[in-house]
């Protein structure tokens, strides 16, 4: 019997070891993993790079307190500072201490130019954030907040795509808006560049900060390195995780002069942040990701992959409706509950998981094989014709 607390709904399967796109379970059974740690194992399993990387940075060091430098995390910053908007970063171990800090950075930011009552941060109803406390009232998910009462003050929520419900709800309290490019949990809904621009108007006139939280879409996922990028805009604030660290625990907030001259010594702080061997392991993949041929084979692939899946979505559109998302963050939205069609998925050796609205989400490795998309596709198309 498990000692585990059942706070997850575990398949009845454990793997043994991974190697790139692929899984092999304890048993013996190979598996198509298009799950990857929900978005994290960026580079796929067992990466030879961040294996050479690890194994080099663990006999030299692996944690050192941040009273000190760490020049693992300098290098790190100054890639991602080069590579994006930003001005400065802060690092974290996850996506939802990444979102925490992003908050507390807004609202200092407003305390320290003497408007501490501009406090209250503005997100999409049924959003995503993170599991804290803080986190799941910024989500504004009855389903994730019941039972975790009192609630955390300080956030208001608008439907997603309603542009009336988001102005009306910006008042003089308002300090930012906080949205995910791409909404990973809440269905794989893709906000479009326009709406991304009107946000950053709407942002400068109410003199309000831009959140634009990218840690599932983040560094690669979408075929840019930030979802935001073809939009042209520049966030305040952007907090990072999961495919950073291609499998490694990091998390990060970026941002730009304006907000992060208001974080001063004492104002924020992580134990394990920015320790030197996540450090060592986020610059190697920022070494393979940032590359413009990497990131084109991502567009690539994945135009490739869209096509192929609209194309069983006209052969099955009774059980297929629409296909979501952008990059390699790809949503398969159902008629119907999607809790067997993923279970079949699985017993046809494609690892899936799944997200709002009866999706199908489906995340490979930004590396993946056209080969193996492929490989994926026959599965989905079985699974089709099975069920129809």
């Amino acid at each position: 019997m498990s000692k585990l607390v059942k706070n997850y709904n575990r398949r009845k399967i454990s793997f043994k070891y991974g190697k790139g796109s692929f899984l092999y379970s304890t048993d013996g059974k190979k598996y198509l993993d298009f799950v990857q740690g929900i978005a994290v194992n960026s580079l796929g399993h067992a990466h030879p790079q961040l294996v050479k990387t690890i194994n080099k940075q663990s006999k030299k060091l692996w944690h050192v307190s941040n009273a000190f430098v760490i020049p693992e995390g300098e290098k790190l910053a100054q890639r991602l500072t080069k590579k994006t908007f930003a001005d400065f970063v802060m690092f974290q171990n996850s996506g939802t201490e990444a979102t925490e800090g992003a908050i507390k950075v807004a609202r200092k930011y407003f305390h320290s130019i003497g408007k501490p009552k501009k406090n209250r941060i503005l997100c999409v109803k049924n959003s995503f954030h993170g599991r804290t406390i803080a986190a799941i009232y910024a989500s504004g998910s009855k389903k994730m907040t019941e039972g975790f009462g009192p609630k955390a003050g300080g956030f208001d929520h608008f439907l997603f795509g309603n542009h009336k419900s988001l102005k009306k709800k910006i008042n003089k309290n308002t300090a930012a808006i906080m949205v995910e490019t791409i909404m990973g949990e809440g269905g794989i809904k893709v906000i479009p560049d326009w709406c991304l621009r009107e946000l950053r108007k709407i942002c400068n006139k109410k003199n309000i900060l831009l959140i634009l939280d990218e840690v599932q879409c983040g560094i690669g996922r979408s075929g840019d390195f930030f979802a935001f990028e073809k939009s042209k805009v520049k966030p305040d604030i952007v907090p990072i995780a999961k495919g950073i660290g291609g499998g490694f625990p990091i998390g990060a907030v970026l941002m730009n002069k304006k907000v992060a001259s208001k974080m001063t010594p004492g104002s924020h702080g992580s134990t394990f942040g920015g320790n030197p061997l996540a450090m060592s392991v986020g610059n190697s993949v920022m070494e393979i990701v940032s590359k413009r041929k990497f990131l084109k084979n991502v567009k690539n692939i994945s135009n490739y992959f869209f096509l192929k899946l609209h194309e069983i979505k006209m052969i099955y559109p009774n059980i297929i409706k629409e296909i979501r998302g952008k990059g390699l963050l790809i949503g398969i939205q159902l008629h119907t509950n999607q809790v067997n069609f993923i279970k079949k998925l699985m017993e046809n050796k494609l690892l899936t998981i799944k997200a709002a609205e009866n999706v199908v989400r489906i995340l490979p490795p930004l590396n993946v094989k056209k080969n193996e998309i492929d490989q994926a596709l026959k599965i989905i198309k079985k699974v089709c014709s099975e069920i129809n």
